[in-house]
């Protein structure tokens, strides 16, 4: 007889164990450098990024009840180091992503555009962030305290590979720990964190219509095209990879995409997303649930709360290198995902040469899903040579 498959329970439950702890922290490398990197930059208040970045986590842990973090919009945060750009324009144009993503979701337009692209796209923008996370972790971080650096570096490597997907001793949690251990012993001032803690609020903001407009070409346009290709589609499929149970849709994910953003602007949060990385690192490391989520966003809630007046000391003492380790296992992960094109030749190729497009050339994840969907049907109606 054919064995039945039992329906995904209407309210799945939520775990705080030592892997979904350990989970928690799959996704701290690609966080922490940008949240860090904003706050300098642009001198928007640290508690406001910290606090919204928190309870932005807590709501998806608890919507989604799997592991589906939230993460700093990477292009938006990436325009907002290089060129300066203030906090009243931030925000703007977060309101102005949350407004475009509401649209696309509601009127059902992101449907169609997730049955137009073909899931071999959809792993090649996952391959392309796989090369840019890997690149970060081995060009920025490991190096980043030279040779004690590699020595930390491979200590945690070694670590994580002898404990990677042991559930009584989750390998991020030690490779934390080391982490931990070594900014006590060898980098914390006293000084300077007792000087950082103290309670601190996040303040209203009102985006003026002008800052809208702005933020909105600025920022908003040069980020959806990256939105659509990792935030949305590829993970949904990285949670039909892990979750197929739970029937995941676009919709859904864009739809509190839009959610946060239509409420984070308005008191001095940083704009964010969902992220396939995200979800790969924390259940790379472990996670099976939302728990991780919550727990994450309950860390950040911490720092907004009492230690956002020298955020930037504080977490600057935690190693790079680990965070590197970190990084670089999220990138391996997130490219193993590729096994599945394996078979078939042409799919393999769309795949790379997305990939290749996203992570070396300026807006590369919106020439990675053009040009790898023209590709892709023009092999399937066998325009090109390769064929199906």
């Amino acid at each position: 007889m054919p064995t039945l498959t039992r329906p995904a329970p209407a309210r799945p439950p939520i775990r705080f164990d030592r892997n979904e702890l350990a989970g928690a922290f799959g996704d701290l490398g690609t966080d922490l450098p940008l949240l860090i990197g904003v706050i300098a930059a642009s001198g928007v208040d640290s508690a406001g990024v910290l606090i919204l970045f928190g309870l932005m986590q807590v709501f998806s842990g608890l919507w989604y009840r799997m592991p589906m973090p939230v993460q700093p919009l990477k292009a938006f945060a990436a325009l907002v180091i290089a060129q300066k750009i203030p906090g009243r324009i931030i925000f703007g144009g977060g309101l102005a992503i949350g407004v475009s993503m509401f649209l696309l979701s509601v009127t059902g337009l992101i449907d169609a555009l997730a049955r137009l692209v073909p899931k071999p796209v959809v792993r090649g923008i996952q391959f392309g962030l796989a090369l840019q996370l890997a690149t970060l972790a081995l060009k920025e971080y490991v190096p980043a305290y030279g040779v004690p650096g590699f020595a930390l570096a491979a200590v945690a490597f070694v670590v994580t590979v002898a404990l990677l997907g042991n559930r009584r001793w989750p390998a991020a949690l030690v490779v934390i720990a080391l982490g931990v251990a070594y900014a006590l012993v060898f980098r914390l001032d006293l000084a300077t964190a007792q000087r950082a803690i103290g309670l601190h609020l996040p303040s209203w903001h009102i985006p003026q219509t002008a800052d809208i407009l702005t933020g909105a070409v600025l920022l908003a346009l040069p980020q959806i095209p990256l939105s659509l290709g990792n935030s949305v589609l590829a993970t949904r499929q990285i949670a039909a990879d892990y979750f197929p149970e739970r029937n995941l849709t676009v919709r859904k994910i864009s739809f509190t995409y839009s959610l946060m953003n239509l409420v984070s602007p308005f008191f001095g949060g940083f704009p964010v997303c969902h992220g396939s990385g995200g979800m790969v690192g924390h259940y790379a490391f472990g996670a099976r649930t939302g728990g991780s989520v919550v727990i994450y966003g309950g860390l950040f809630l911490v720092l907004g709360l009492f230690f956002s007046q020298g955020f930037q000391q504080v977490v600057q003492i935690f190693p790079l290198p680990i965070l590197g380790v970190l990084l670089l296992f999220e990138a391996l992960t997130l490219a193993t995902l590729l096994r599945d094109m394996s078979g078939r030749p042409a799919d393999w190729l769309v795949a790379l040469l997305v990939g290749l497009l996203c992570a070396g050339l300026p807006y590369g994840y919106l020439v990675g899903l053009v040009v790898g969907t023209a590709v892709y049907y023009a092999m399937q109606r066998g325009w090109v040579g390769l064929g199906k």
